[in-house]
């Protein structure tokens, strides 16, 4: 397994092309997804990625892959899934100066409040930055296909696999549940 890590020394006067192969695991949030069974990683990270200097900042971009295994949130089904995004990041080094003027924590606040990565030294680790862009590819709503017809709401049949036969009326009105509501008056 690689670690994330670009070597400034190389990007300096032409474009460096890497390909990293890591396990989800070494990412402390996907780690901690995946502890609290939000889903499976069914494949390692394959990511790729070319990076160049354009004056002062070191421009990363790129593309990761895998196959995670994720709750379907209508039918609460487990399924398989692509998990794919192209990505770019922009790091920049210490700012010389500011960092007497302003906090440490001030200024990375800056940074990522305009959409810069910080580092030290001669290396750049990308794992903060490939971690936000997982963590952003993850599907809101889960499906485990599109048309899928999820959960009967009163008896939780599969209304995949067959009809359970229960009433189901449609209403227009989504507050038309709370018409049978009684509340207890003080």
């Amino acid at each position: 397994m690689k670690n994330l890590i670009l070597h400034t020394e190389q990007i300096k006067n032409n474009e460096l092309f890497r390909e990293f192969e890591v396990d989800p695991l070494i990412l402390p949030i996907i780690a901690e997804m995946i502890k609290s069974r939000a889903c499976q990683f069914r494949e390692p990270l394959t990511i790729s990625v070319k990076a160049f200097k354009v004056r002062e900042l070191y421009q990363v971009e790129g593309y990761f892959q895998t196959r995670i295994r994720i709750e379907c949130s209508r039918c609460l089904k487990d399924f398989d899934t692509p998990l794919a995004s192209d990505f770019a990041l922009t790091y920049t080094k210490e700012v010389p100066g500011l960092m007497d003027v302003l906090d440490e924590k001030e200024i990375e606040l800056k940074l990522e409040e305009i959409g810069l990565l910080h580092f030290r030294g001669e290396e750049i680790n990308l794992q903060q930055g490939i971690q936000e862009q997982v963590v952003m590819a993850f599907p809101l709503q889960p499906l485990c296909a599109k048309d899928c017809k999820g959960l009967c709401p009163r008896c939780g049949s599969d209304l995949n696999r067959k009809d359970c036969g229960c009433e189901r009326k449609i209403s227009s009105n989504t507050f038309a549940v709370l018409k049978n509501l009684k509340l207890d008056k003080p």
